[in-house]
């Protein structure tokens, strides 16, 4: 399994990955330590939640080693006119006759709430590539699908603002 990641989401991945060892995990610890000193286990509260703070903490360090290992780096450019990477893109749904706009980013960056949409969802996937007045169809699932068409685009570039999503 490879994950198609920028240079910038590897950078941020490292660079979450070693505040998480380097930082975090003696803080966790710590608190373990002192949580396991309050009393019998079984009925302390305070050793739970760090014990349980610490292996989510561990957990995600996992992920990130992993992510960081299996990338397959990949380049955000596009040619001009067309949809790529970090392009901010306006598009017309044909079926709800209104506007919406977007930007395409790689999928441990989407936000939907905040307009970042990922490159492998259905609406991301459709619309690379694309260009300024060409009419697409977005397939949601076997049974759906809806036509757009693409009304702007405004060429992006990874300024790394997009964090990077919590799991």
């Amino acid at each position: 399994m490879h994950n198609e990641l920028t240079r910038t989401d590897i950078k941020k991945m490292q660079e979450e990955l070693d505040y998480r060892r380097i930082t975090l995990r003696p803080q966790l610890l710590e608190e373990v330590k002192v949580a396991r000193g309050f009393g019998d286990l079984s009925e302390n509260f305070e050793y739970k939640a760090a014990k349980q703070e610490k292996n989510k903490n561990e957990s995600r360090i996992r992920y990130l080693e992993n992510m960081i290992r299996t990338a397959k780096v990949i380049d955000g450019r596009s040619a001009a006119g067309e949809v790529g990477l970090y392009d901010k893109v306006t598009i017309w749904l044909e079926e709800d006759q209104e506007e919406e706009t977007w930007q395409v980013v790689t999928t441990v960056r989407q936000d939907v709430l905040n307009g970042l949409i990922s490159k492998e969802s259905p609406m991301g996937s459709a619309l690379l590539g694309k260009k300024v007045g060409e009419r697409f169809y977005v397939q949601v699932n076997k049974e759906y699908g809806y036509y757009a068409v693409v009304r702007s685009i405004e060429k992006g570039q990874d300024d790394g603002s997009a964090g990077l999503n919590s799991f």
